[in-house]
């Protein structure tokens, strides 16, 4: 039920708590997790309607990690809150804890983010009002709720892409029959569900909460085929709706174990609706790729058997799993661990790239967030702040400039260009142009290292339009190693976490620039001495970087595409 104590809190904030019954477990007195997805999509569709002021439908749910399972006599907490709202749609995100009332134990279970759509009435076109974050995690949340909008729009075409350039290669070729060999056709489920009022919301569309349930199900049952033991959910790789269902249709839902690895296995799951009408045919309306594992009695991950595909689409699902699989180690290991946890120069490759551009993007939109920023020095209005946290500092410079902010985005966001006023740039050259959004080059700084060689850094640069009225342009900078160009005996490899410019546009022509930079040591002693008045050299610097941008204030800026392309369609370095 739905928390009703009176305090000031976001507008949109759900909060509902569920005891777990035996109704609502399985044979391990544990809580289903179709179930649990069943009360994720209510409180989430609550907060999206409380926005909206009408009927939303559940569009996609977006991959969840399921960290804990949840007993009988425990209970759920769920709090869900709209983070933004774009024309149509909105982002909801959710969070899930459990919670022991017996010794008052609290543990995180999933995190998760909706998209709602907003249903219009009568011939209304509908236009969602903004949301306006007020705390700093809202900010957060709100700014870093456009480049998962962005991943959303680009999510099949990036999938098709990333899965013609990944290696298909089976890593259980060499086992020799352990745990003996399955036909993938044995794991075949095919069930039909009828969908009654129960089973539908206020609109009378079946409710999202209840598809995904009946996709728990029959996909829980396909891997327990496999194994012939009781297997457990441990992601699902993006819910995507496809068009809705009503009162009275029949859904067949199908299952079948794609590919089995060494510990897990991935279960591809489609629904299906058809009317009672002959005359019309099938319409293709869930699909979703679940993982499952087999836990032992001390919860480690039992070794499953190998499975044999069917000729043909078993084929084809077998190798796309492959590829897939290697795709969600990548995401969650660039975009789910903590920031510290996660190496400096990931390595760039074909199926990691669109995972660490978001990731790029997204840190430098949390150092922005922060609110703790203190002024440092100014000299001449280019003002020079500095942020302790976690153990960290960071410096952010900021200044105005009689500039288009279009013109100062363009001319920003091409690092070879930076040496020519910044002078710790010695060198910058382009390796590699990903896309229109984002670039590789490898720097030369002229701050030398311990060993009195010039420093040298391979760095991502990604950059964003605005994707709503208010967001900043931004150009994002983190590491990357690339194979092809390892570190040198004549440099000294160095690395940046996150950096990079945000560009807000102002009254007047004028534009806002705001220089971000969580730096490694080798930079302690250059923002240290400028933080004690010692040095001018960030005042210099920024002061070159505005006569550079005034002088090429006639640089076309017809190069800067809008952002995403094909996504319409559907340290001091």
């Amino acid at each position: 039920m739905e928390d009703c104590v009176d305090d000031v809190r976001n507008p949109t904030e759900v909060h509902m708590s569920q005891m777990v019954m035996p109704s609502h477990a399985n044979h391990r007195g544990q809580l289903s997790t179709g179930q649990l997805l069943k009360w994720i999509d209510t409180a989430a569709c609550l907060s999206a309607e409380r926005h909206a002021g009408c009927p939303c439908v559940t569009a996609s749910m977006d991959d969840i990690y399921f960290e804990h399972t949840i007993s009988v006599g425990q209970v759920v907490n769920l709090k869900t809150k709209v983070n933004r709202a774009f024309n149509s749609s909105m982002e909801v995100g959710i969070q899930v804890t459990s919670e022991d009332v017996c010794d008052g134990k609290e543990w995180n279970v999933c995190q998760a983010y909706a998209t709602f759509v907003a249903q219009a009435q009568g011939n209304e076109k509908v236009k969602l009002k903004p949301v306006i974050p007020l705390t700093e995690e809202e900010k957060l949340e709100y700014s870093i709720a456009a480049e998962r909008r962005r991943m959303r729009l680009v999510h099949t075409d990036n999938i098709k892409e990333l899965l013609t350039k990944s290696a298909s290669k089976d890593e259980r070729k060499q086992e020799d029959g352990v745990n003996g060999i399955v036909l993938a056709l044995k794991t075949r489920v095919e069930s039909v569900e009828l969908v009654l009022p129960p089973h539908a919301n206020h609109q009378g569309n079946t409710f999202g909460g209840q598809i995904m349930a009946w996709m728990e199900n029959v996909a829980t049952i396909a891997a327990s085929r496999l194994c012939h033991a009781y297997p457990t959910l441990k992601a699902i790789e993006m819910f995507h709706f496809r068009g809705p269902s009503q009162v009275g249709d029949r859904l067949i839902l199908k299952a079948i174990v794609n590919n089995a690895f060494k510990d897990s296995m991935e279960v591809g799951v489609c629904v299906e609706a058809f009317s009672h009408k002959m005359d019309v045919p099938r319409r293709h309306i869930n699909s979703a790729f679940m993982t499952f594992m087999v836990l032992d009695e001390n919860n480690h991950p039992s070794v499953l058997p190998q499975i044999k595909p069917e000729p043909g689409d078993g084929v084809r699902r077998y190798n796309e799993a492959n590829a897939r699989r290697k795709i969600r180690l990548d995401r969650k290991y660039v975009i789910s661990c903590k920031q510290s946890e996660v190496p400096l120069s990931v390595p760039w490759v074909p199926s990691n790239q669109v995972y660490l551009s978001y990731n790029n993007v997204s840190s430098l939109k949390m150092l922005v967030s922060k609110t703790k920023w203190v002024l440092a020095s100014e000299i001449n209005k280019v003002r020079l702040y500095t942020l302790e946290e976690d153990g960290i500092l960071s410096f952010r410079v900021e200044m105005k400039v009689s500039i288009d902010a279009r013109q100062a985005f363009a001319l920003l966001s091409d690092l070879s260009r930076r040496s020519k006023w910044d002078t710790y740039y010695k060198e910058c050259r382009l390796l590699q142009q990903v896309n229109e959004d984002d670039a590789i080059y490898h720097v030369i700084s002229t701050i030398r290292s311990t060993e009195s060689k010039f420093q040298d850094f391979i760095i991502l640069a990604s950059r964003r339009q605005p994707c709503d009225t208010g967001d900043p342009y931004v150009v994002a900078f983190r590491s990357v190693s690339l194979p092809t160009h390892p570190a040198s005996e004549e440099y000294t490899r160095s690395e940046t976490l996150c950096a990079g410019f945000c560009i807000w546009p102002q009254e007047g022509n004028m534009t806002k620039i705001s220089y971000y930079n969580q730096f490694t040591p080798a930079f302690v002693s250059y923002i240290t001495t400028n933080i004690a008045g010692l040095s001018s050299d960030f005042y210099t610097t920024f002061q070159a970087c505005e006569q550079f941008l005034v002088e090429n204030t006639k640089v076309s800026t017809a190069s800067v595409k809008p952002s995403g392309g094909r996504d319409a369609k559907h340290n001091n370095v």
